[in-house]
Order: C-alpha cells, then structure tokens, then sequence
C-alpha cells in the first residue's frame, strides 16, 4: 500500500505559492476572503451534479454557492472562497469526488464585465494570455437536437478548443441560474472558460427573481425524476434569502486544481493534489 502523496513535494509547494498570488489579487481589489459550511442540510437540484449524501446529517456541498448568496442578501459585498466540495461518481483524469472550488460575486457588475476579471486572474496564475469567444450555438450547430446530443457535441468541441476561450450565449433551457438576456430572452448571460480543451469555469449574471428561482429548481427536479435521480429538497433558507433581495451581480465557479494544472504543466489532477480518493 502506498502511503506517500500523489503530488511532488515541489508541486505542492507551487501550489501554495499560486494559492498566496490568488489571495493577494483579490485583495488587492477588496474582495473578502469568506468560509461557508462543507456540510449542509441542502444541496443543489442541477439535474447534472449528484451530491454526496451524509446520513443524518444532509449533503457534503457540491459548491459553496448557495450559502454565498445567503451572505450576499445579508449584506456582506464582494467575497471569494476557496472551498472544499464534492460530488458523487466523479474520477478520472480531470475529475476527483473532493476538489477546490475558487468561487466569487462581484456586487452591480455583468456576466462581460466578469469575464474580463476571469481573464486577469487568468493572466495572474498562468502569464499573459489571449482570449478568443465562441457563442454556443457556433460549437453544437443546430440547436433542434435533443439535450444529450447536444451536450455530446459541445463536449466535443470543447475539448478540441486551443487556447483561452470564453463560451458564451448558452441556450434560456441551460441557463442553469444565470438571467436571460432582456433583449435576447432565448439565451442566458452565462459563459465557461475552456482553456486548451479543459473546463475550467462557469459563470453566471446571476437570476434574482425568488419565484424565477422557485420554477426553476421545480424543473431541474422534473428532469431529475425522469433520469432516476435522487430529489433533493430545495433550500428554502436560500430561497428566503432570494426574497429578501439579493443584490445585483455576477459570479464565478472556477476550478481551481484544473487551473493550476495548466499553470504547473501537469496532464492529470491528481498531480496537483497532496492525496485523492
């Protein structure tokens, strides 16, 4: 049995030096550092993610997400988080069950706008760089396809995307909870970045409408019960948080492992961790 750490000594001191760079830049743009519960009592509805389910207890999260928005009603401002979260079922090469989550809002700012901060911690981590933009439909072609034959073909063009590139204009039924566009309402203000044919963020001008929010996870419940899933409550602690108001904004889920990844010249994930499942 080996004991020893799947990542190099020297790689895990790389690590720490890149994790001291992110905390710095947002610092320096006063963003606040926050920390949220691993453990919670709900978990996401998204009927593409499968949550880790703790007996007695509720869900390890599968993103920090929700209690963020929480924190946002409250009142806090601009935050980030480095975050442990989980997800069921997922191993391989880019993926791990526990990973880190860079994840952060940024208060009166759109989904463009936040793309460009995407961009300037990108350049922070991983030296100066070019960004091209690719709209959904431009990588599936045509849109009238079932959604498996449509996540099939934008993985595939994902994976043969070179370079920086953000995707944009994700089709109103994969909006997941970004807004539509007021002029465009068939498309949502989400973007990814892919970055030389790996996902490495998902974000969001983020939907405020409580009700909007409700219908939504209403749906993703639907979809989970025709695939077999299991059916999560939804989290009414956020879904009184919505109602209380939560502020204008955008925000970002970034996988940070996968960018240090790229940032280290490492092929796997597990090179980049001190120990995986």
């Amino acid at each position: 049995m080996d004991w020893r750490p799947g990542a190099s000594i020297a790689t895990l001191q790389a690590r720490s030096a890149l994790l001291g760079r992110i905390r710095e830049f947002f610092s320096a743009r006063n963003v606040i550092e926050v920390q949220t519960p691993l453990l919670g009592q709900h978990t996401v509805t998204d009927p593409d993610v499968e949550a880790i389910a703790v007996g007695g207890y509720g869900y390890l999260q599968t993103s920090p997400e929700y209690f963020m928005k929480r924190l946002l009603a409250a009142g806090l401002g601009d935050c980030y988080q480095l975050a442990s979260v989980f997800r069921h079922d997922e191993q391989g090469r880019l993926h791990n069950p526990e990973f880190t989550l860079l994840e952060w809002y940024r208060l009166g700012v759109d989904d463009q706008w936040l793309m460009q901060e995407v961009a300037d911690l990108c350049d922070c981590v991983l030296g100066p760089g070019t960004y091209t933009q690719h709209t959904y439909a431009s990588l599936v072609g045509d849109l009238d396809q079932p959604r498996e034959v449509l996540d099939l073909r934008m993985a595939t063009a994902c994976e043969a995307l070179e370079g920086r590139c953000f995707v944009v204009d994700y089709p109103a039924d994969q909006a997941a909870l970004a807004r539509l566009r007021a002029d465009r309402p068939a498309s949502s203000a989400r973007f990814e970045l892919v970055i030389d044919g790996t996902e490495v963020a998902n974000g969001y001008w983020e939907l405020t409408d409580p009700d909007e929010h409700r219908q939504r996870f209403s749906t993703d419940l639907t979809m989970r019960a025709k695939r077999g899933l299991s059916q999560p409550a939804m989290d009414e602690r956020l879904l009184a948080a919505l109602a209380h108001g939560l502020p204008d904004c955008a925000g970002v889920a970034m996988g940070l492992d996968r960018l240090l990844m790229h940032a280290l010249g490492c092929n796997r994930i597990d090179e980049v961790l001190a120990f995986r499942r």
